[in-house]
């Protein structure tokens, strides 16, 4: 028996990976992407921690189990609801932002020429500042609980003595697995012909296990100087294909930031969100408002009427935030216009139910600025959710991710850093900017949309996220439409075959009786394209029974619970 090889151990935590069934509580649930990272939550729980000090726990968890979707060398987005200001909502912002460098496009070089966007992205140039550890250490040290160092054992516990290959991760690397630019991590993921190990196959990552503990020490500094910090800016400086541009000085400056949680009426609830930066947030919250206002809860979720509606809420949605969203930090952003209700009165009123909208365009919502053009599309297709409740009824929907798989393809201290720069837009277009511009420490809009809802009498009643790039803020809207509108639970409300439009194609998943609504589209104008999508989600819902986790079985989430 080799030490890669435990069929004991490799068969107790494959056990783990079945697809998940939710998982009921009256006082705690945790639920993400990876069960060893809801049990490492779990585990804080059990300790008298609460749900920050449990997020804290995923999160490093993540890093190591979930390695290509988000990170410490990651961004992230932190809803907190606390039954001690039930009329609040606070919302955490801990994304990647741009180095003190200005500059036009991560793709220009100093003489003018333009490097290939697929050099690019897998390169130092495309790295941010990471901020999802400052954001998380930040909070800690308000709300937190338990000792920050005691949050770090579960993740350090399965770095060293390691994991099975899960699918997922498995799937990564069959992807993108060639590109990785840690050769020792390379050697331990996969075989000597490039190939994947096999799933259930115990692996490792002493490095990060070293990093962790560095962290768990040292807290956010251990990322802002330090050797930590040292190994981040040579692996970034270094890189052949295109050097970036951080600097220690880009680590020490980074600070999270509080923002105002953006909260709008949709079916008969207030559902809460990120705002700007978050395109996510704006999207799903128009989304849903639109959609009800045309009373998809009247109609059977699995019909082509309810389709085409989402549908087309969604192209009318997807459109204001190509031209309207930017950090708020940099920018003029209409985010109140937005969701204002009024305004997506009129937008919806373009919908029609027997035709799409011949072609739409951003709407001019109160607010706007008139001097922008639309911003380009950006990238994320990973990233990863979790969902926490505690015994004394806190609420965390936090969504984190490190931009593509394996972000930028760099490691340092064993962990990914993200490439969460690809997600700026270019500086101009036809002589005007764009809200989503690069400038030194701004931060790039995002598609995660990590989301609280609450019912008429104020108390909180589902929160979920997801992961999946652009398609997040269908994801989430569309689980929202499941428990909120259509009476599922939440596994069932997770399990909807998806569709989605972000104003161009409308998309139906692959392999699921959404590809049956095919013609009935066809026949109302879209063009619909067979699609896969691993959504990701995870959330919690309130039942009478008590707090409901579950897991998207897309994936390889778990939801743990007493």
């Amino acid at each position: 028996m080799t030490p890669r090889r435990r069929p004991a151990i490799a068969a107790l935590l494959l056990a783990l990976l079945l697809p998940a069934v939710p998982e009921a509580a009256e006082r705690a649930v945790v639920t993400s992407a990876h069960p060893i990272a809801s049990a490492a939550g779990k585990a804080i729980l059990d300790q008298g921690g609460n749900a920050i000090d449990a997020a804290v726990a995923v999160q490093m968890a993540l890093s190591v189990v979930e390695p290509h979707a988000s990170g410490i060398g990651g961004g992230a987005f932190l809803l907190l609801w606390d039954p001690a200001r039930p009329a609040v909502v606070r919302a955490f912002d801990g994304l990647a932002s741009q180095p003190a460098r200005a500059a036009i496009s991560i793709s220009y070089e100093a003489d003018g020429s333009r490097l290939p966007y697929e050099r690019v992205e897998n390169s130092g140039r495309s790295v941010g500042v990471p901020g999802a550890v400052a954001m998380l250490a930040e909070l800690h040290a308000k709300e937190g609980r338990l000792p920050w160092s005691a949050l770090f054992a579960p993740a350090i516990r399965a770095a060293e003595d390691g994991f099975p290959m899960p699918p997922y991760l498995h799937h990564a690397l069959v992807v993108v697995g060639a590109k990785l630019k840690d050769p020792a991590l390379r050697a331990e993921w996969m075989d000597a012909d490039g190939r994947p190990r096999p799933l259930g196959t115990i692996v490792r990552n002493q490095a990060q296990a070293a990093s962790l503990r560095l962290i768990a020490e040292k807290g956010a500094d251990a990322l802002r100087q330090g050797e930590l910090a040292r190994a981040i800016i040579a692996a970034v400086t270094s890189d052949e294909a295109a050097p970036g541009w951080m600097t220690e000085a880009d680590l020490a400056a980074y600070r999270p930031r509080e923002r105002d949680a953006l909260c709008a009426p949709a079916l008969g609830h207030r559902i809460c969100s990120m705002p700007p930066p978050s395109y996510g947030g704006v999207v799903t919250l128009q989304i849903l408002a639109m959609a009800g206002q045309h009373g998809i809860a009247s109609l059977p979720p699995d019909s082509p009427a309810a389709a085409h509606l989402f549908l087309e809420a969604s192209r009318l949605a997807y459109a204001d935030r190509l031209l309207h969203i930017g950090d708020p930090d940099f920018e003029q952003v209409p985010t109140a216009g937005l969701v204002d209700p009024i305004y997506l009165r009129q937008r919806a009123s373009q919908i029609r139910a027997d035709a799409v909208i011949p072609k739409v365009t951003a709407g001019d919502p109160p607010g706007r600025r008139a001097d922008i053009v639309p911003s380009e599309p950006g990238s994320e297709p990973t990233t990863s959710h979790l969902a926490i409740v505690d015994r004394d009824g806190r609420i965390v929907s936090m969504t984190t991710t490190i931009n593509l798989y394996f972000g930028s393809k760099i490691a340092a201290g064993g962990f990914f850093l993200n490439n969460a720069l690809t997600n700026f837009s270019a500086q101009m277009r036809d002589g005007q900017l764009a809200v989503n511009r690069m400038m030194p420490g701004k931060r790039p809009y995002t598609s995660m949309a990590p989301t609280i809802a609450f019912d008429a009498a104020g108390k909180p009643v589902l929160a979920v996220g997801a992961a999946g790039g652009v398609r997040i803020p269908s994801y989430v809207a569309q689980a929202e439409l499941g428990v909120l509108a259509w009476g599922m639970d939440i596994g069932a409300a997770m399990a909807q075959p998806h569709w989605h439009n972000a104003n161009s194609q409308s998309e139906v998943e692959s392999e699921t009786p959404a590809v049956a609504l095919q013609d009935a589209l066809r026949a109302l104008g879209h063009q619909p394209k067979v699609q896969a999508m691993q959504s990701g989600l995870a959330g919690i819902a309130r039942t009478p029974a008590g707090w409901v986790g579950a897991a998207d079985a897309r994936r390889d989430g778990a939801a743990v619970g007493d």
